[in-house]
């Protein structure tokens, strides 16, 4: 495809207004348009941006216009640049996106001076790609994970082409290094396309560039052997980079289509080797080149503000007002402020802007998940406590149903542990998504599924964001200890939610929903390194309205937990859930007004018949809820007229008070529970002191203690590992001897015998390699 002298200069245009409208946001107050000689009190007092990055951003989006006109194309722009807000802004100010969805934020002299003012200033914007954003779905500050979530926007979606610039310092991260390989799992036929371009503008903060300084050479083999073809466009001179780029992404984007239209007509026989474009300018290009005699464009002092001094200084302030008159803003903007005819016509139409895509607000095309009824895969009771099942293994049963009655729009991600997590039943409904070749000996493995697996946390969780902030539905499950290595992802994730729900014009998605097994207490086999349940704390420093942690101590709870959380919209759940085979307490009638509840009494496990109790046994967690049950049928043979209450919590965030979360208890019905003068023993699946955080302000707090995992683990049996941490029933047993008042002076033989009984335990587990069959083989017996 030709471009015409014309349609280049427009081009440049178009950029050089975007550079203008991106310059004033880090520098002005007033006096937008130069109509006057710019004086300090213009200037913002606090110069908060970054500029370096900026013009390179520009340069594509305007590229990117032009194609998407030209092929009617449906393109989102994903910015992995930490700092890229600028461009951002300006761009979708001047396609008209941002004056409708901030309609104070007009296209005129007005609007574009409170455009400028807004940016990073108190009570504005960010200076980073933000969801305050129209056309966003990556927040500036996810630096690594860029390529991760235009890849999940693209999957399901085939006719979608996600554009994502990648900076050369994001590339050095893990993540993104990792995200490459994400081709190998794109499906030309039922999946969109990513359209990456390597942005290599040489700098970081303060230093090089590790992919800017490779020989050229290296730098193609490089993508090459990750299955790429790479295109360059190399240069500082506008003319020629103008002609150049137009060139590359022709060329990329004729490629993109006959790779799609051959998959979709007759198939392809192996991966195509999708095309990069890699862009190769000046950091902070057509910026200041010399600042107080040293130099600026091409170097990292172009990084952030290269004129730090204005308001000061007034050769920094002549400097800037010739920089800005350098791009010919009496030519761009005419005399009401607005961009003139010829550049809005550049823009695309409708939906068709990337800043006003639906696919960027995906709320606005979510469906509802088509769910099967979750009763339908209830375990067959026997009675509390006398049954066994697998609940992840139940789980994966309702799961494979969901796939099935959800072919474009819901997906399990997951670090190659599908099946070790016990959820192989999917398998019964879709394969894993392979694109490369598929040995006799593999399973599962197919070109499109909605299974996908790789052994890289990070980029199965910005699959999964790329994949629901553009309006579809998925699971992420993973082993408990190394969820961790998505901690930063997840408070981005969290952070993104909690500004959104107060843009009335950002649209619910739905939640992200976490299934943590193979969890602390049956890591037994593995040791120590996988075992750590601190998922929990970090979730729980989030903002109340966003975050729920539930912990189902069976099958039928699970089930209910999971539908419940794929109904939703706008958190992040997390479910902990064991994998092997473990009691089954509650039918599910029951089960769901359990899990509806979030906390309650077992009556059937209690003692009393509901009197005051003398202590209260508390348990959150199927291993800890094993063993607080254990305990209480010790105390029932010890102490028969003893008043044991047993209260059972799904619902993490119902021990909070209910003026700190919209799940928490009232105090009132708090101390209906648990009491305010009685000895409260509370196991708990993670470490203790999570209860008490949640807990401290309730009255009889001082009662309150707390067993959980206190960093003590090692590679041993499932009941040595309880008891490393005080969790088992034994010293359930004898926390009750110590704390209910008058019991220990009268139960000293019986403390005796459960400290023997830890004992013998751990004797037993050191001779045979296996707990004793009393503890392998308890149930229930009432």
């Amino acid at each position: 495809m030709v471009v015409d002298q014309t349609e280049l200069r427009l081009l440049d245009a178009y950029w050089r207004a975007a550079n203008y409208l991106s310059v004033g946001q880090i520098y002005l107050l007033d006096n937008p348009l130069l109509r006057e000689p710019l004086r300090p009190e213009h200037i913002k007092p606090r110069l908060l941006g970054h500029w370096g990055t900026t013009p390179g951003l520009n340069f594509a989006y305007a590229h990117l216009n032009r194609v998407i006109r030209a092929r009617d194309l449906d393109m989102i722009y994903v910015m992995g640049p930490g700092h890229g807000g600028p461009a951002a802004v300006a761009n979708s100010w001047l396609e008209g996106s941002y004056s409708e969805v901030y309609r104070h934020v007009s296209r005129d002299e007005e609007g574009m001076r409170r455009l400028f003012r807004q940016f990073s200033f108190p009570g504005g914007i960010p200076s980073h790609v933000a969801p305050e954003t129209p056309g966003s779905i990556h927040e500036g500050g996810e630096l690594g994970y860029a390529l991760a979530h235009a890849y999940g926007a693209a999957f399901d979606n085939p006719d979608l082409v996600v554009s994502c610039v990648v900076g050369d310092g994001e590339a050095e991260t893990g993540p993104l290094a990792g995200s490459w390989h994400s081709n190998k799992f794109l499906d030309p036929v039922r999946d969109g396309a990513v359209l990456p371009i390597l942005h290599l503008n040489g700098y970081k903060i303060a230093n090089p560039t590790v992919l800017a300084r490779i020989p050229e050479d290296e730098l193609v083999k490089l993508f090459e052997g990750m299955g790429y073809r790479p295109l360059f466009v190399s240069g500082d001179d506008p003319e020629y980079m103008h002609r150049r780029m137009a060139q590359v992404l022709d060329e990329a984007l004729d490629e993109i289509a006959e790779i799609q239209q051959v998959a979709r007509t007759s198939g392809l026989s192996h991966r195509p080797a999708w095309p990069v474009v890699v862009l190769r300018s000046p950091k902070g290009w057509t910026g200041p080149r010399e600042v107080d005699g040293a130099p600026v464009e091409g170097t990292w002092r172009s990084h952030q503000v290269p004129l730090a001094r204005v308001r000061e200084d007034p050769g920094h302030l002549r400097q800037l007002e010739e920089w800005m008159r350098s791009y010919g803003p009496e030519r761009l903007f005419d005399a009401s402020g607005a961009p003139v005819d010829e550049l809005v016509a550049l823009a695309p139409r409708g939906e068709r802007r990337m800043s006003a895509n639906p696919h960027a607000n995906g709320g606005a095309l979510l469906r509802d998940l088509v769910l099967p009824d979750f009763r339908r895969y209830a375990v067959e009771f026997a009675g509390h406590g006398t049954s066994t099942s697998g609940a992840t293994q139940v789980l994966g049963r309702f799961l494979r149903d969901v796939v099935r009655a959800n072919p474009d729009n819901f997906r399990v991600m997951g670090p190659d542990e599908t099946a070790s997590n016990r959820l192989s039943a999917v398998y019964e409904a879709t394969d894993k998504v392979w694109e490369e070749s598929v040995l006799a000996t593999d399973e599962d493995l197919a070109r499109h599924g909605q299974v996908m697996e790789v052994l890289s946390e990070h980029m199965c969780q910005g699959w999964l964001e790329g994949y629901l902030l553009t309006g579809r539905h998925g699971l992420f499950n993973c082993y408990e200890a190394f969820v961790h290595i998505v901690d930063a992802m997840f408070n981005q994730h969290a952070k993104w939610l909690k500004v959104t729900r107060h843009l009335a014009w950002r649209r619910p998605i739905a939640s992200l929903n976490y299934l943590l097994s193979s969890h602390v207490w049956r890591q037994d086999h593995n040791g120590f390194t996988h075992q750590d349940p601190g998922f929990l704390d970090v979730v729980m420093n989030k903002p109340a309205e966003l975050v729920r942690v539930y912990l189902p101590p069976d099958a039928n709870t699970l089930l209910s937990v999971s539908d419940h959380c794929l109904r939703s919209r706008d958190y992040v759940n997390v479910v902990v859930a064991g994998k092997q085979p473990g009691l089954d307490y509650l039918p599910m009638r029951e089960a769901v007004a359990h899990c509806t509840r979030g906390i309650g009494v077992w009556e059937w496990a209690s003692t009393g018949g509901g009197a005051d109790p003398d202590v209260v046994l508390g348990c959150a967690g199927d291993v800890p809820t094993l063993e607080t049950l254990a305990a209480a049928d010790l105390l029932r043979q010890y102490f028969p007229e003893l008043g044991v209450r047993v209260v059972n919590v799904v619902d993490l965030m119902r021990l909070q008070p209910a003026s700190e979360h919209p799940h928490g208890l009232s105090d009132a019905e708090y101390e209906a529970l648990f009491t305010t003068d009685r000895p409260v023993v509370f196991a708990f699946h993670g470490y203790p002191w999570l209860v008490h955080r949640l807990t401290y302000r309730r009255r009889g707090h001082e009662n309150l203690h707390v067993r959980g995992f206190k960093e003590e683990g090692t590679t041993t049996t499932p009941f040595d590992m309880v008891m490393l941490n005080d969790l088992d029933r034994f010293h359930l047993v004898i926390d009750v001897i110590d704390r209910v008042p008058g019991l220990a002076q009268n139960a000293a033989h019986v403390r005796q015998r459960m400290v023997d009984e830890r004992l013998r335990h751990r004797e037993y587990t050191r001779e045979f390699g296996q707990d004793p069959a009393s503890v392998r083989d308890w149930v229930w017996p009432y």
